[in-house]
Formats: structure tokens, sequence, C-alpha cells
């Protein structure tokens, strides 16, 4: 620690990150890494009650710098099992009950305000979070556009250098940069209770302007809708919190390559731990989904649709491939907004009992308006029918009253013991750490869009490891059965293709994180492949290693992780065909099968093309993952007695 007048130098544990901060009337930090300026000075900031911090006459009155070295067990291991948590602190405590925290990790560095206002409320009026970056960084800017933060935060990315953007461009976070020396930056934020979604305005040269969405005092649906939000009423301050508290973390993530991004966890690190308690009832798995193939069942002897007789069917085939859910989607209840009354042709207790005789839970789909107005009462009849967690989706919002929405649903079912999946969502923010039973989120343009658009391209895959899964799980829903070439795809919204090898698809269930992780297609398509599906069936969905291997955003990746003893490897590529290796330097000593399921000699031409072939490996051996265009490469080493 350097301290100098007002001046104030915080390094991480290896000395390779250091951040400086001048406090006084004004407050700026900036951050350098491995001797390059990552972050000039920035304004900090905030408006309290009218009044603004740093004043005039600020000063600091005290400080406190710790080292910390410690580690996080993670009840539902996303990554890992245990992350080290290894960083360096500084708090300056400034009059009038406001501090700064300051942290620097290996890997990334993060700030917040803390009050001590000795006041039961106050309104926070505005916040001044501003990133003063290289102007010719290049940026994945996420295309966004709605004035009222209104969105499923589903975005497709211009590369774009930032100082190019016109000031009315935002950006929901995170936000993936690279410097021109190729350092990589993720900014986003953490431990976000009581308080709005941070969004990122250009404002010319390299600097973005944090903004927030307004506290909402009115808002209904519109007409003739079930799902279309208005805001009829805004205050003019972004939150009416408690006087004492702790506001998000504004963190940014930094890497000298695309691959170390892959093994970042500082959201996760950065939120408040779960509460001492029995998660054993706690359940990650897979799921047999409906709404993405449109209920199409076809050599079944009945007509397929929304009705018991079906989903019964989903139930069966959920049992014979060792998956743990089923999901009830859109469509079952009598009305959307009325999620308390099934309909006619669905009796959802009788389909829990169904289910539990066969080790299949149940998951329901409702829209977030009836869920907030009514949510223990619809719990408890959830709960009553035997339903073991809910898909509540169409959020769509990003304001104070949502997120407090996020939290009260995920305590109400914590308390019921029931999971949550959240859609039409914002991006994980940490919640995930102190309740494990949200084990996902959407917030992300995934699988479904093949219904109807031609834009998930392998690309895209590709972008989303280094982007919107640096937060957190995604529910991207991978598994398609009609893949499809560059050239051929067509949209279908009833028999949906891919853009992409059959492999791609299934590297996927290594690649991307989802505790709770979908099996989209049709269980008639995976019957007519039982190699294929009880491959991809059998991969977990949480972990308690992950090594990552290699990757450059848009184009490759390649990830390790292992559960219990087994190690699981999934490649991917963009449209260009390309040989990756695999160094198993990561395996214990001894022996390992590997199983490995990649594209076929013909895979370029039709993608449904794949392999599977098996050989024993070593600790160090040096494997070499060769793809088609578009292709993906997928393997299971187990360990031989």
């Amino acid at each position: 620690m350097a301290v100098l007048a007002s001046d104030h130098e915080l390094t991480s544990p290896d000395g390779r990150i250091v951040v400086k901060i001048a406090a006084g009337s004004t407050i700026q930090w900036s951050v350098s890494f491995n001797g390059e300026t990552l972050l000039q000075p920035s304004a900090i900031g905030i408006t309290i009650n009218g009044e603004r911090f740093p004043g005039p006459k600020t000063k600091v009155q005290k400080q406190i710098a710790t080292t910390h070295n410690d580690s996080i067990f993670s009840v539902v291991p996303v990554k890992n099992s245990w992350i080290p948590d290894v960083y360096k602190e500084l708090k300056l405590t400034f009059a009038g009950g406001v501090a700064l925290v300051f942290r620097a990790y290996n890997n990334g560095v993060a700030y917040r305000f803390v009050l001590d206002k000795k006041l039961p409320s106050l309104k926070v009026d505005a916040e001044d979070v501003n990133f003063q970056l290289n102007e010719a960084n290049l940026a994945w800017w996420p295309q966004e556009n709605d004035k009222e933060f209104i969105s499923h935060y589903e975005a497709l990315f211009d590369k774009v250098r930032i100082d190019t953007l016109p000031k009315q461009k935002y950006a929901y976070l995170p936000l993936y940069q690279t410097t021109p020396q190729g350092t990589k930056l993720v900014i986003t934020e953490s431990d976000l209770y009581d308080y709005p979604n941070l969004f990122l305005f250009p404002q010319g040269g390299g600097k973005l302007n944090g903004q927030f969405p307004p506290h909402v005092l009115k808002s209904h649906i519109a007409p003739r809708t079930d799902r279309r939000e208005v805001l009829a009423e805004k205050a003019s301050y972004i939150a009416d919190t408690k006087g004492s508290r702790s506001l998000p973390w504004r963190l940014i993530m930094i890497a000298p390559d695309d691959v170390s991004l892959l093994s970042n966890e500082l959201v996760f690190q950065l939120a408040r731990p779960a509460a001492k308690a029995d998660y054993s009832w706690l359940k990650p798995g897979k799921v047999a989904w409906d709404w993405y193939n449109a209920n199409n069942l076809f050599g079944v002897p009945f007509e397929s649709g929304i009705n018991n007789t079906t989903y019964k069917y989903y139930i069966d085939f959920a049992a014979r491939f060792g998956l743990e859910y089923v999901i009830l989607d859109e469509g079952w209840s009598r009305t959307t907004t009325d999620v308390s009354a099934p309909r006619k042709e669905i009796d959802v207790k009788e389909l829990t009992q169904y289910g539990a005789s066969k080790g299949v839970g149940i998951i329901l789909w409702t829209l977030w308006r009836p869920m907030d107005e009514k949510m223990d009462s619809l719990l408890d009849l959830f709960v009553q029918w035997g339903v073991k967690g809910i898909k509540v989706d169409f959020i769509q919002r990003a304001d104070q009253y949502t997120v407090n929405f996020y939290e009260r649903l995920a305590k109400a079912c914590m308390d019921r013991k029931m999971l949550v999946d959240y859609h039409g969502a914002y991006k994980p923010v940490g919640l995930n750490r102190q309740y494990p039973n949200v084990i996902n989120y959407e917030g992300v343009k995934g699988l479904e869009n093949n219904k109807w658009a031609d834009y998930i391209t392998p690309e895209h895959n590709l972008t989303l490891p280094f982007t919107r899964m640096t937060a957190g799980p995604l529910d991207y829903t991978p598994g398609a059965m009609r893949n499809s070439s560059k050239k051929l795809f067509a949209v279908n919204f009833t028999e949906p293709m891919s853009r992409g090898t059959r492999a791609h698809q299934a590297a996927m269930y290594v690649m991307y994180e989802a505790p709770l992780q979908m099996l989209a297609e049709t269980p008639s398509m995976y019957l007519q492949d039982t190699v294929f599906t009880r491959f991809i069936a059998s991969i977990p969905t949480t972990w308690n290693k992950t090594v990552p291997l290699t990757g450059k955003i848009g184009t490759y990746a390649a990830i390790a992780r292992r559960h219990d003893k087994k190690w699981y490897i999934g490649a991917m590529t963009d449209w260009e065909p390309r040989t990756l290796e695999a160094k198993l330097d990561f395996l214990p000593e001894g022996n390992y099968r590997i199983d490995i399921l990649t594209d076929g000699i013909n895979a370029a031409k039709y993608p449904v093309d794949y392999k599977i072939e098996s050989k024993q490996v070593k600790k160090g051996d040096v494997i070499p993952m060769k793809m088609a265009g578009g292709g993906g490469w997928l393997a299971v080493l187990t360990p031989v007695q």
C-alpha cells in the first residue's frame, strides 16, 4: 500500500493490476494491468436526498487496507465446487455516513458504496458510474434501443470501436471489450439488491456513462396483451431504499486473453453467500422441453398436444434417458394470466404423481405478473400439486421494483424447496449464490430463435461464452436434431432447424453453463438416434472443476470440466473447419478411456453426420479435436481401474 495525501493505491495479490484512487472534492479511480492503462481516471459519485457526494469539502476520514486469502464453496457448482477467493481490499470512509470499498483480484477489480446514513430510508437520486477507456477499444456491443430499458436482454452483438457509437445506443451488461494491445475487459455488476440495473451509454472519446431505470411508481399491462409492460408513472430518483446498506459492486473482469475469461467467477465471488442450511433437496439436472418442438411427436398412437397423454410420454422419455425434469411451458394453464387453473386437458397433480413414480419432476411455466400479484397462494398451490419448480417468464424490466421481485420469488421458492428459472430476464448478478435454488437464467439469444430467424450462427454461439456467460448460468436450450449447413438453413416455427452440425449442438452441453439444462428437441427425434441421445443425456449439469483450454471470441473455444471422477471436454468452431489440440495435463495420473463424439466425414455437407470413437489416454497426452465448419467435438474421459 502506498498512501500519499489523498491518493491511494491498491494492487492485486500478484501485483499485475494496480488501482489508483484520488479522493477529495472529486473521486476518481484508474486501473492498469501489466503496465497498460485500462481505465483512465473515471469519476465516482452519488446523489442522495438531493445532496451530492463528493462535495467541495469531502476528505477521507479513515482508511482500512486488508488482504484476504480464502475459498468459497458453491452449493450448485457452475464452474468449480471450491473457488479461491484471494484479493486485496481498501475501504475509504468519509463524513456523512458514506464509504467506498475497492477490491483488486488477480483477474479483475471492483468497487461499491457502503452507506450508513442513520436514516430509516433514503432516495438515491443518481449514481455516477463512469468508465474512461481507450477510445480504440473494440466492444461486442449488444443491439439494444428501448428507451424504457424494457427488454428480454437477448441481443446479437455488433463488433465496434467504442468511440464510433452514437450516444443513445446503450449497452446492457456484461459488456466485453478488447484493447488495442489485446487485453480483455468485461464490465458488469454483482450483489444487486433493492436497486436498479446498470446500463452503459457511450459519450464519445472512449467514455462510457452509467444510467439506471428510474423507480417505477405505477405500471400496467397494455390492453389486449398479457405481457407488454407500460410504465405509467416514474419517479425522479432511481431507488427508494434503506439508509444503511451496501450498493451493488461495479466490476471489471481483466484477462490477458479470451480463454482466461472462461474461468472468471467474480460475479459469484462478490455476491453475498447462501445461508447455512440443508440443500440436499436441491437437484440440478436436465429437462425434456416441449415449447421449442411444439409438442410435435410422431410414431405414437395418440394425438400429441398440450394434454396429459403427451406429457406422460415426455415423462417416460425423461425417465428412460435419466433426465430429471419435464417442463410444462406456456399453454398448460387455462389462460396465461391465471396460472391457478390448468386447461381441461391437463391434470398437473396426476402428472406430478406419474413423474414421481418414474423419478421425474415437473416444472411449470408462468408469466411474472401473476406470480408477483399472488405469489404465496400460487406457490402454495404448486407445492400442493407436487411441482418441483417454476420457469417465470417475460419479466423484461430492470428497475428497483423488478429487482426486488427476483429476490422475493427466490426466497419464497427457497422456503418451499422449489427451483426457479428466470426467463425474459436480465443477466445474473449473484442472486444464485445467496439463493442456490435460482438454478438458471435466460437473458440470452439462444436456440429458440431458430424458430423465426436465421441469425443463431456458430459465430454467435461462440460469442456467448465470452460475453453473456461471464455473468453466470445461461439457458440457451441446446439439443437441436434438425441440423443444417450454412446455405440450407430455413426458418420453421414448429419444426425448427439449427445452424451447424449435430456435434456442434452436443458440445454445448459442456461449453454452456446451465445447472438446469434443456434437451430442446422432440422426444420422437431423439428416439430416432438413441446413441446420440444417451451420449448427451449422460453429460452432467454441474462441475467440480473447470479448466479452459483455448478460445477466441466468435471463432472457437474448448473447455474441460470434471464431475466426480470423470472429465468432459467440449469444443466448438465457427463456419471455418479447424483442428484444436487438447493437452491432457489436467488429468490425474492413471489411464482413462476417452469416448469422443465428433463430426463425421460428411458433416460439412450433411451436418447430421457424426461419429463416436474410443481409445485409452493418460495425463499429458495431446488429443486433436478436428471439427467441420460449424462443427463441434465432445469427449468423456472415464478412469480405467
